[in-house]
C-alpha cells in the first residue's frame, strides 16, 4: 500500500489535531520568528568554566529567515541559511552570525518579496532554480572547512564559500568550474583527514533513469565523478565513509520530480513513502566509484548515518533508523514532530567476502534521536561512543522538540548518559565533540533555547558525563535560530 506524504494533507490534519492534542513544546514558537538579526561581539556572560583545550572556531548552519514579504514558510527546511561562528581564543569568546548571501537570499532581498519555491512552501509564480531542475537552495543545512576554505551546504545544490573569519559570502563554489547549477549535490560531504579528500553525492531524480552521482574532490578540484543507477528515485540525505567504501542507505521515500517541475508542487508534495519496495544498503568502492554490494535491510527509513569502518573482514555501518520518514515532522512550522516515529541507533555488520548482512544490532534508546556525532579523530575507525539529540515525548501525540542530549555507547547498549533540559527549554545544533589533546575524552557543544525567558545559549559538556549538566553556559545577548549541523575548526590539530 502506498502512503502519501503530502504537505497540504499533513498541514490540514495537524491544524485540526492541534485543537485536542497535547503540547509538549510550550512556547517553542518563540524560537521561530520571521527572521533573526545579524550580530557580532565579544561574549561577556559565561557561567562555569570553558575547558582550556577548547581553542578554535565553532561553526553552525541552520534556517533563520522564515518569512519574506507576505509569504510565511511552513517547513523547517524552507528558511534561509545563517552561519554562526563562536571563536574561542586567549582573550575570550567572540560571536558572529551572518546570512549566507545565496542567489535566493539576495534576489528576494532586492525584490522585497518571496520569489522562489521552497521545500514545503509554494505560492503563485514561485520559481525554481536557474536551470529549472530543482529548488534554488537556501543553503541552510551544514558548514565545513575544506582546506583553507569554509563551505556552507544546502540540499541538492552546490556549496557556497564563506570567509572563515568574517563569514562574508565569497560566492557559489564550483570546484574550479567542474560543476554547475545542474550538478546535484547533498549537504553531507565526508572528509578523509589522511588524504585531504572530500567525498559527496547527489541524486538525479527521474521516473525512468534515477541516478546517484558520487564525487571525489581534493583541494585542486574534482578528481572523479561516477553515475550509479538507482532502483527507484529516492530521497537520500546522508551517507557514510570508511577507508575503502562509501555507504548509502536507500529508503523507499520516493520523489516524483514531474509535479515539482511542471505543476508548482513543493518537494513535500512530491514525496511519498512506499515501504513495500524495501530499503537497501549500497556499498561503493571509494577508489573506483563502482558498486561493491547492494544489500536488502528491511523497509525502514534513515536520515543520518553515524560512522563506518572495516574490521576483521567486516564492514560496520552505524546509523539512525526509523519506521517512517522524518521530513513530514518538520511542518507546520513551529508545530514540529506531532507524531514522530520511534527510532534509534542501529549497527549493520556486513561480511566483506560474502557481501551479505551478518548481523543487525539495535540500541535501546528509541526516542527519535537525530544529529549524531562522534569524536572526529575516530571517523572511519573503530569507536564506541557517540552523541545525539533526542525527544523525550516521542510516542505521545502533540508538538514536541529536542530536549535531551544523549551520550550513547555500543559497548554499554542500554545504559545511556542523558542531559534533560529544564521545562520550556529546547536543544539545537549537532552536538560537536572537541577532543582533549592526549586523551580520549573531550567536550561536547550544543545549543539551548530558553523559550520562557527568550534566551539563547551555547552549552559545553564534559563528554563522558553529559547527565550532570553543562560545565559552561555561554549566554548570548540576543536569540539565535536553532541550527542543524555544526563543526569545530581546531586552532591546532588535536592528536
Amino acid at each position: 500500500m502506498i502512503t502519501e506524504y503530502s504537505a497540504a494533507q499533513s498541514i490540514k490534519s495537524r491544524e485540526h489535531a492541534r485543537v485536542s492534542i497535547a503540547d509538549f513544546a510550550p512556547e517553542i514558537e518563540a524560537a521561530f520568528p520571521p527572521h533573526f538579526q545579524e550580530w557580532e561581539g565579544r561574549v561577556e556572560c559565561v557561567a562555569g568554566q570553558v575547558p582550556d583545550f577548547v581553542r578554535g572556531t565553532y561553526y553552525l548552519n541552520g534556517p533563520a529567515r522564515f518569512a519574506m514579504g507576505n509569504v510565511r514558510y511552513r517547513h523547517w527546511l524552507d528558511g534561509d541559511g545563517m552561519v554562526s561562528r563562536l571563536r574561542f581564543d586567549s582573550p575570550g569568546i567572540h560571536f558572529k552570525n551572518r546570512y549566507v548571501q545565496s542567489t535566493k537570499f539576495v534576489g528576494e532581498q532586492e525584490a522585497g518579496r518571496a520569489l522562489f519555491r521552497t521545500f514545503g512552501t509554494s505560492f503563485e509564480g514561485s520559481r525554481l532554480n536557474r536551470v529549472n531542475n530543482g529548488l534554488e537552495s537556501p543553503v541552510n543545512v551544514s558548514v565545513y572547512p575544506f582546506g583553507e576554505r569554509l563551505l556552507a551546504f544546502g540540499e541538492q545544490g552546490l556549496p557556497w564559500e564563506l570567509d572563515p573569519d568574517t563569514l562574508k559570502t565569497v560566492g557559489q563554489f564550483t570546484f574550479n568550474g567542474r560543476l554547475n547549477d545542474a550538478s546535484p549535490m547533498a549537504a553531507h560531504p565526508k572528509f578523509d583527514a589522511e588524504t585531504g579528500e572530500m567525498y559527496n553525492f547527489g541524486i538525479f531524480f527521474s521516473s525512468q533513469t534515477p541516478k546517484l552521482y558520487f564525487y571525489c574532490f581534493d583541494t585542486n578540484g574534482l578528481r572523479y565523478r561516477k553515475a550509479i543507477s538507482l532502483p527507484y528515485s529516492c530521497s537520500v540525505h546522508d551517507f557514510a565513509l570508511s577507508k575503502q567504501y562509501a555507504i548509502f542507505y536507500l529508503s523507499p521515500y520516493l520523489l516524483d520530480i514531474k509535479p515539482l517541475l511542471q505543476a508548482g508542487a513543493t518537494v513535500m508534495d512530491a514525496l511519498r513513502w512506499e515501504p513495500e519496495r524495501g530499503s537497501r544498503l549500497v556499498v561503493v568502492d571509494r577508489s573506483t566509484g563502482e558498486v561493491a554490494a547492494s544489500i536488502a535491510v528491511g523497509n525502514r527509513y534513515c536520515l543520518h548515518l553515524i560512522n563506518s569502518f572495516e574490521q576483521r573482514g567486516r564492514l560496520i555501518v552505524d546509523l539512525l533508523e526509523f519506521g517512517a520518514p522524518i521530513y513530514g515532522q518538520y511542518e507546520p512550522l513551529p508545530d514540529f514532530f506531532p507524531n514522530v516515529a520511534h527510532g534509534g541507533p542501529v549497527r549493520f555488520v556486513i561480511g566483506l567476502e560474502s557481501r551479505r548482512l551478518e548481523k543487525r544490532v539495535e540500541l535501546d534508546y528509541r526516542l527519535a534521536p537525530d544529529f549524531p556525532a562522534i569524536d572526529p579523530r575516530l571517523s572511519m575507525h573503530p569507536y564506541d561512543e557517540f552523541w545525539m539529540l533526542g525527544i523525550s515525548a516521542t510516542g505521545s501525540d502533540g508538538r514536541k522538540f529536542f530536549d535531551q542530549l544523549v551520550h550513547a555507547s555500543w559497548g554499554k547498549g542500554h545504559d545511556c548518559d542523558i542531559y534533560h533540559c529544564a521545562p520550556q527549554c529546547y536543544l539545537g545544533g549537532e552536538p560537536i565533540f572537541v577532543g582533549e589533546p592526549g586523551s580520549q575524552n573531550g567536550a561536547v557543544i550544543c545549543q539551548e533555547f530558553d523559550a520562557g525567558n527568550k534566551k539563547s545559549s551555547f552549552l559545553i559538556f564534559e563528554s563522558q558525563n553529559v547527565g550532570r549538566g553543562p560545565v559552561a553556559r555561554i549566554l548570548l545577548d540576543h536569540i539565535l535560530y536553532l541550527g542543524f549541523h555544526a563543526t569545530f575548526w581546531a586552532e591546532t590539530p588535536v592528536p
